[in-house]
């Protein structure tokens, strides 16, 4: 993804800067050109030489090479680069970034670039969290630079908190992504996922099979091509991985309507692929119902109907896409299902084909279009199923959609 990009590495004075050893053997590994600056204190923590081995390229410290007099040109430095990367980013150095000071060549490069510049600080925790520090991202922010924010942990001074500089690999998938828009950037998705758990009493439920690796699958696709993902789940046991995923646990088909629709206006559309309970317990027991001689009988009350609600409230810059897992008559019950809900197509599969639904890896679907249209797919993984679901969700006329708030 960053084969033949010009990429300046900048290294400042930290402890952190050894990480940026990893981060340039990434980038060249990735196929980049890498060019090097240091600030003259950055040489205190790391050796030139260590850099300049690895970015095979001499590393540059100063504004004129004093072996020779040639003059390292931030001009051309600033013309020559696809991206500007300054990790790790010390305190002192985004102060004199958001102020405009220009007393290194690093600064003095990053005053005259003209491609996409992008920051990883790394500094103490009560740095990072003081106010002063904060109106300076903040400000960086507004100018368009992207700011991998720190991690959490262990720090130089012995202190635990936010500060540590992030790892180069996240780094490089970072800056892989803002050198590479994806079809999805910028949009923000609703994804349903998992089963619902309807209360009998507090040890009991209504509930069913699913799993919730479709919808977590889901959630992987569109996050790696771009989108903030609002992951809203059952009881399931599965982890997300993508940072750009945020998820939200819930029991019952009630907790889930109230956060998907409370959620969905600041969407960009939403994929309802959690198998929600159509019924539930008219009344929970308090405690635990004692098995007797006579036969139990439940009240079952219909839930509300996520789908349809987010079908209502869908705007003509919005898009939802629904499920429907059927046992007969699949196709005329999820083309029924399209149209009551409003959905702008539907992914149907059915119990029927063998190694395809609940609690399988794999999946089969049809996806099927309010003007007749459909497409077949044949029985393929769960993950690359949901990578054909995102490519087609790509291909919907997305431009058109509002830029929202970030979650």
């Amino acid at each position: 993804m960053l084969k033949g990009k010009h990429i300046i590495v900048g290294v400042t004075g930290s402890i952190a800067a050894y990480k940026a050893a990893l981060l340039i053997r990434l980038l060249i590994k990735e196929g980049a050109e890498v060019r090097v600056i240091m600030t003259p204190l950055a040489k205190e923590f790391i050796s030139p030489l260590t850099l300049a081995t690895l970015a095979k390229c001499p590393i540059l410290t100063d504004f004129f090479d004093p072996t020779t007099g040639s003059w390292n040109s931030h001009v051309d430095l600033g013309l020559w680069a696809d991206a500007y990367l300054i990790a790790p980013a010390t305190a002192n150095t985004v102060a004199k970034m958001a102020q405009g000071i220009a007393d290194n060549l690093l600064l003095t490069t990053y005053l005259s670039a003209r491609c996409p510049v992008m920051i990883a600080p790394a500094m103490d925790l009560d740095m990072f969290a003081h106010p002063v520090t904060q109106r300076n991202l903040s400000a960086l922010r507004e100018l368009g630079l992207a700011v991998m924010e720190p991690a959490a942990g262990e720090l130089a001074s012995g202190l635990d908190g936010k500060g540590r500089m992030e790892e180069p690999e996240g780094i490089v998938a970072r800056l892989s992504d803002l050198l590479n828009p994806k079809p999805l950037s910028g949009k923000k998705i609703l994804i349903t996922a998992g089963p619902t758990y309807e209360k009998i009493d507090p040890v009991r439920f209504v509930g069913n099979y699913s799993s919730g690796k479709m919808g977590f699958a889901l959630a992987e696709a569109c996050a790696r091509r771009g989108a903030e993902v609002l992951l809203i789940t059952g009881p399931v046991a599965l982890k997300t991985q993508h940072p750009a995923i945020r998820r939200m646990d819930v029991e019952s088909a009630a907790e889930m309507h109230r956060l998907a629709t409370d959620t969905f206006p600041d969407m960009d559309g939403a994929l309802l692929c959690a198998a929600v309970a159509d019924f539930t317990p008219g009344k929970q027991a308090r405690q635990k119902l004692k098995r007797g001689k006579d036969a139990l009988m439940l009240e079952l009350l219909p839930t509300q109907d996520i789908a349809e609600a987010i079908g209502r409230m869908k705007t003509g810059k919005q898009f939802s896409v629904g499920f429907a897992l059927e046992t007969d008559d699949g196709q005329e019950s999820a083309l029924k299902k399209m149209k009551k809900k409003n959905f702008d197509f539907v992914v149907l599969n059915s119990l029927q084909d063998p190694q395809a639904g609940f609690g399988y890896d794999t999946n089969k679907i049809t996806l099927l279009y309010p003007d007749g249209a459909k497409t077949c797919f044949e029985l393929k993984s769960k993950k690359a199923v949901a990578e054909d679901i995102a490519d087609e969700l790509s291909r919907l006329k997305l431009d058109s959609l509002a830029d929202s708030p970030t979650i």
